[in-house]
């Protein structure tokens, strides 16, 4: 069967109007709230205003970073689909063309609304429908093995009871609810690890302090303490039951949803970036021909090129890593793939770009400089370069988490 590495065409309106929200909306604040960290970007509110309209008319499908889950049935020829997890990193990627951190902002797209498509039961899809979710795993001490997650909930009565301490929550003064992952036993391991939706203003959860960091400005990043913090039995996402079988399943599944999601980012900003640079390289008299080896020409083409052939290989993992969601097959594999690649080629190429510009991409004159300093936490969250690479290592060798660490 032939492969065609095209964009699906299903989407490419879909990924049209993201471009020119980024173009139009995003970019002309990009600056202002890369400067006026933790100031929350009101005009997110409209743009979050359009996209539910075009969601309920049926005309946005997987138009934010919220996931989904797998139990859609693949429709069309020979059951293949092309479905909202390929919309959702198209135009996800689109829209960080514009900017990663005002994409991390958006009400009602976090990434706790990830697991919920993952995790959650029809009863409680339906409950959390329009909530804006922060996701809360990594902890001091505790930030790629989430499997050593030590925040507790114990089981009183109705209620869980809530105990920990969470680190580098994206979106965690600013959404509705925080999905907390957290043990039921330690003893247990990780296939007592489980997820609770805890909504703002819940007595026993505050936030500790917003971080100030290198990039994504525009996103809050919090740091939240439970201390005896109550939620509902029924808020707890999924079964009950601890499956030693099953394991991580729950988290993994959520993983699964979400790295595509960051390689997508990744692969928007650093489009963004290439974009720029091809521009200052023309105005400069910098000329990159296609039709010629790299080798004969000049080192700053030569370089462009390889970034650009860089680039693609991490756009088509996103997208192999993405379609594989939508068919209901196992990506696990894939989807470390596509983050560790994405993850790694964004700070390579922005970093690149910002040399090639020399000192107009180190300047506050262009946003070279800013992409570079957002693309490094995609080589972090959602699992590190290193945690990707032994994951996919794992998979590819046939190994559990014990025999090769």
């Amino acid at each position: 069967m032939a492969i065609n590495l095209d964009d699906p065409k299903k989407f490419r309106p879909l990924a049209g109007q993201a471009h020119q929200v980024a173009m139009n909306m995003l970019r002309p604040i990009s600056r202002k709230y890369d400067l006026g960290e933790h100031e929350y970007p009101q005009e997110l509110d409209m743009l979050a205003a359009m996209i539910d309209g075009l969601s309920e008319s049926g005309a946005a499908e997987g138009a934010g970073a919220a996931g989904v889950r797998r139990e859609e049935s693949p429709e069309g020829s020979g059951g293949v689909k092309n479905g909202s997890n390929l919309a959702s990193v198209m135009s996800i990627a689109e829209m960080c063309w514009g900017d990663v951190g005002l994409l991390l902002s958006m009400p009602r797209q976090g990434l706790g609304n990830s697991a919920i498509a993952s995790v959650a039961d029809e009863e409680q899809l339906a409950r959390f429908d329009g909530v804006w979710a922060a996701m809360a795993i990594t902890e001091p001490g505790t930030g790629s093995d989430s499997a050593n997650i030590k925040t507790t909930a114990v089981l009183d009565g109705d209620e869980y009871v809530l105990n920990g301490e969470k680190i580098f929550v994206t979106s965690g003064e600013r959404a509705d609810a925080v999905v907390v992952w957290a043990t039921l036993d330690r003893e247990l391991g990780r296939a007592a690890i489980k997820s609770f939706v805890v909504p703002k203003g819940t007595p026993g959860m505050r936030v500790e302090r917003l971080e100030h960091k290198l990039g994504i400005k525009a996103s809050d990043t919090a740091t939240i303490i439970f201390d005896d913090c109550r939620v509902p039995r029924e808020n707890l996402l999924g079964s009950p039951e601890i499956d030693t079988k099953q394991g991580f399943a729950g988290a993994m599944a959520t993983f699964d949803n979400t790295r595509p999601l960051v390689a997508s980012m990744a692969v928007g900003c650093a489009k963004a970036a290439l974009d720029l640079t091809r521009e200052l390289l023309e105005q400069a008299g910098v000329v990159i021909d296609y039709d010629r080896p790299a080798l004969s020409q000049s080192a700053a083409a030569a370089k462009f090129l390889q970034m650009e052939a860089d680039w693609e290989a991490a756009h088509l993992l996103m997208l192999q890593a993405a379609w594989m969601a939508d068919n209901r097959q196992p990506n696990s594999l894939e989807a470390s793939m596509a983050k560790a690649k994405a993850g790694r080629a964004g700070t390579d190429i922005t970093l690149s770009c910002v040399e090639l510009a020399g000192s107009v991409g180190y300047s506050e004159s262009e946003l070279l400089e800013k992409w570079a300093r957002d693309a490094k936490i995609l080589d972090i969250f959602e699992g590190t370069q290193q945690i990707q690479q032994l994951i996919v290592a794992r998979r590819v060798l046939g190994l559990t988490s014990a025999e090769l660490k």
